[in-house]
């Protein structure tokens, strides 16, 4: 199976094709210039360095949160566009499992910690082991950091942007028992949206492509603004 991802949930995007195991291609990169600007133009670079078309590919992954609401809406809508011209199956990757699935070395659990502002972080928990494979200890939300930190008991890695702003205070709440990946590890990997979409789609779970939408875990700002606009209007 060949699947393209896309993932634009941060400020590093990143396109990847994967064809069963085998890497065929990967475009990342880590800019403050909107996703809209580079996106299709990664894409394209993507499948060129694949050495195909997209209409040879048999499915799409895309990343659909949590992460920067105008990065997700960017991305999402470019795999909708591709899925309705070409008709293939679409698989919704989860934020968060991304960057936990890098690590199933880790014999503890896995925590992935994004950023989100307003003190506080999107995060879930994880724990791999050879036989059952991925295991989710905590589903996917966003919290203040030290509530969240509080309730963890056992060793854990920490990776994502999330962990490296908050690192003094997860080492001063878990100490010895907190682990942390290289910097160069805390941002997602495109391949890994693939190898998830892939395993996705080959057990069945699409996403009707359009019902496909973001998991923002929160209110945006908008949405908070307008709904006091109208409390103030009655």
């Amino acid at each position: 199976m060949i699947v393209l991802a896309i993932d634009t949930s941060t400020q590093t995007g990143g396109v990847a094709v994967l064809r069963g195991d085998t890497l065929l291609a990967q475009v990342q990169a880590t800019s403050t210039t909107t996703h809209t600007k580079r996106l299709m133009s990664a894409v394209d670079s993507a499948l060129r360095m694949a050495g195909m078309g997209v209409d040879e590919c048999d499915g799409l992954a895309v990343t659909t949160g949590p992460g920067s609401f105008t990065g997700l809406r960017i991305g999402i809508s470019a795999v909708k566009g591709l899925g309705f011209a070409t008709g293939k199956p679409v698989a919704g990757v989860s934020t968060l499992d991304v960057l936990a699935y890098q690590f199933p070395w880790f014999p503890d659990l896995v925590c992935p910690m994004l950023d989100a502002r307003k003190e506080e972080i999107y995060t879930a928990l994880y724990r791999c082991s050879r036989d059952a494979g991925w295991e989710k200890i905590a589903s996917d939300c966003a919290v203040e950091p030290r509530q969240w930190l509080m309730q963890i008991k056992a060793p854990c890695l920490f990776v994502g942007d999330g962990a490296v702003v908050y690192r003094d205070l997860i080492e001063d709440i878990l100490g010895s028992g907190a682990q942390f990946v290289p910097p160069y590890l805390n941002t997602l990997q495109a391949s890994v949206v693939a190898y998830i979409g892939m395993k996705q789609i080959e057990r069945g779970e699409t996403t009707d492509v359009a019902l496909l939408a973001p998991n923002y875990l929160r209110k945006s700002d908008a949405e908070i603004k307008l709904e006091k606009g109208r409390l103030v209007d009655k």
